[in-house]
């Protein structure tokens, strides 16, 4: 199916043309024709960057009556930057249609034009509900001819709080109009708003309710928490083209990201709430002009962005609800383009993904944080792949290529190689060479932990018990590292891991155990100024018993502490 088959107008198809519009998207394909055919209203849950402002917006530009002097169309969406590119669209939608008029109303800047534009006329407003509200409070608004209403993003205007704007706003709309409810997922509040101001809506789903983009991967990596912000850096260094946004869950949070990555050479700045909308312009202007390369956000700040071919979503912090981390990873992956959506998370929060995955139908993949050998090679790859492609232009380089290559006699391709990445790429390098690995050890991968079940099965591994836990603060790398500096005639394999709070348990070969207890009572290992000794764990071992005995009283396990189960969001 084409536009020119959809029963659009010779002005509108003329208009859609110059913006290079031939196929229409599936949610385009989906809406135009039940907004053109009927007035009955409509749901439509698609994802951001999916064309929704086209689906809306070209059947309502052809609906207009040009007698009619007062708004007929009212769109509401939740922020001031939506709603400047929804007019902008529709302005260009409109291109050859004549005397369209179209009027974008938003808080942050002076009210009096936009009265005065009211005052004179205008065909669609496209408002934020704040500020339409405001309008309609001092009577500068006439809805009595108003024949549509658009709820855009309807999920994020509730989220930021807009229920009572958006509820005041529509009980001025004439009983007979056509609501068109456009929304991302379709959480509690959107239902209740359908049901109370839609009447026997017809629901159109591109792809699965509350389901995330097709074309964007998620992804996760495992690093302590103080690691962080090194491992973000070090994904700026791995992809040099990224353009994305880095989600916080706090303004603070936000401005000291963005404030390390400026004081460490990256072009990154922050968007949040105690900005003012002058601020945020310009942060804004420069995040699309590709001025920067990395946007540090809220959820509240970034919700309603509209720009296009972001490359990676980072997840500084993850999200408490799915709705956010969708919205988030919807920032990518727009318009058909692939995107990237990374988590970086702790060894504490692989039940946060699990559950992503199970509301979303989507697997994450567990990446590394990359290695400086990795960050060094891919830089120099993409840097060889771009000289591979230079077409040089005839000129003043073969005058003096003769001399360019005289002084380089003597040198073979491999250390013309090796000094033109040095000279390229020293400062990495020497930065590099001094950091370590931060890829956390990961104690639940799936497939290693099938196959260490496997094993155990058949009777490969053996339990051992230490007798230092969390209440030494003993982390799973640092239990592995005490191991294999006790035994230090062999590195021995450990398989599955749990710390408790005054014990841990970790599993050996059998043909090893015996060596590893006897490695701790010989070697006389420290820990937090604690003899560590370990000794074979079961029902029989004294120190288990001892550990049940004085369990810790607000141990997970123990379901009558203070304060009963958690309440978070990921609770199930």
């Amino acid at each position: 199916m084409k536009f020119t088959d959809m029963g659009l107008s010779p002005e509108i198809l003329e208009g859609i043309s110059r913006l290079g519009f031939e196929t229409p998207t599936p949610v385009q394909a989906a809406v135009i024709p039940a907004i053109l055919n009927n007035s009955r209203d409509l749901v439509a849950l698609a994802q951001t960057g999916t064309g929704k402002t086209a689906a809306f917006g070209l059947p309502i530009l052809q609906m207009l009556n040009p007698e009619i002097k007062t708004p007929q169309t009212l769109i509401l969406c939740p922020t001031r930057e939506l709603c400047m590119q929804i007019a902008r669209d529709l302005e260009n939608f409109a291109a050859c249609a004549r005397g369209v008029r179209i009027l974008a109303v938003y808080g942050g800047a002076d009210i009096k034009p936009q009265l005065s534009a009211m005052v004179r006329g205008v065909d669609i407003v496209v408002a934020t509900p704040g500020r339409m509200n405001d309008l309609l409070r001092r009577r500068r608004a006439d809805f009595s001819k108003i024949k549509r209403v658009v709820l855009d993003e309807a999920d994020e205007m509730l989220n930021m709080g807009f229920e009572e704007d958006l509820e005041a706003i529509l009980s001025e709309v004439p009983e007979g109009a056509q609501t068109l409810l456009f929304s991302a997922t379709m959480p509690r509040q959107v239902a209740a708003i359908a049901k109370k101001y839609m009447t026997d809506p017809e629901e159109i789903t591109v792809g699965t309710r509350n389901a995330g983009a097709e074309n964007i991967s998620h992804e996760f990596v495992v690093v302590h928490a103080k690691d962080r912000y090194r491992a973000l850096k070090r994904l700026a260094d791995f992809y040099p083209e990224m353009y994305g946004i880095v989600f916080c869950r706090t303004r603070q949070e936000t401005q000291d990201i963005a404030d390390h990555l400026g004081k460490d050479g990256y072009k990154a700045e922050s968007l949040h709430g105690d900005l003012t909308q002058q601020q945020r312009d310009r942060v804004m202007k420069k995040f699309r002009a590709r001025e920067m390369q990395m946007l540090v956000a809220t959820d509240v700040a970034a919700r309603g962005l509209d720009v296009n071919d972001l490359t990676h979503v980072i997840n500084y912090s993850l999200p408490d609800d799915l709705g956010s981390y969708t919205h988030r990873s919807g920032r990518t992956g727009r318009a058909g383009k692939a995107g990237v959506s990374i988590a970086l998370i702790n060894m504490r929060e692989h039940h946060k993904v699990k559950c992503i995955e199970k509301q979303l139908g989507r697997k994450f993949v567990q990446r590394a944080v990359p290695t400086g050998a990795n960050i060094c090679e891919a830089r120099l790859i993409g840097l060889m792949e771009r000289l591979s492609q230079v077409s040089p232009e005839p000129g003043l380089i073969d005058e003096i290529l003769p001399s360019l290559c005289k002084s380089l006699e003597g040198l073979s391709r491999e250390e013309l190689l090796r000094r033109f990445a040095s000279l390229e790429l020293q400062r990495m390098l020497d930065y590099y060479s001094k950091e370590p690995d931060i890829n956390a050890e990961t104690v639940h991968e799936a497939v290693g932990h099938a196959a260490r079940k496997k094993q155990a099965a058949a009777g490969g591994l053996v339990e051992l018990a230490m007798n230092i836990g969390k209440a030494n603060r003993l982390s799973p790398k640092q239990l592995m590292n005490l191991v294999n500096v006790a035994d230090r005639n062999s590195s021995v394999e450990i398989g599955r891991i749990n710390i408790t709070h005054l014990l841990s348990f970790f599993e050996v070969p059998r043909d090893a155990a015996q060596g590893v207890i006897d490695s701790f009572s010989k070697s006389l290992v420290d820990f937090e100024g604690r003899q560590v000794s370990v000794s074979l764990a079961g029902a029989g071992n004294p120190a288990k018993r001892d550990e049940k005995r004085t369990a810790h009283p607000y141990s997970p396990k123990d379901k009558n502490r203070k304060g009963g189960k958690n309440p978070g969001h990921w609770q199930k």
